[in-house]
């Protein structure tokens, strides 16, 4: 995989980061706290933590 291809991950991982952080923020479902505990996740993991998220995070 030549630098084209690892940008190209790197530009998919940051979607998928943005996406979830908005949808963490538009959750109505989710305390404050929570809304805080996985964008901070997200930052700090970008893909483990979207993965994560995926499966655990607040479902509207």
């Amino acid at each position: 995989m030549g630098l084209e291809g690892i940008g190209i991950g790197g530009l998919l991982v940051l979607i998928a980061d943005v996406y979830a952080i908005i949808k963490t923020l538009g959750s109505t479902q989710a305390t404050t706290g929570s809304k805080v505990f996985w964008i901070i996740l997200i930052l700090l993991l970008p893909l483990l933590g979207v993965i994560i998220w995926f499966f655990a995070g607040p479902k509207d």
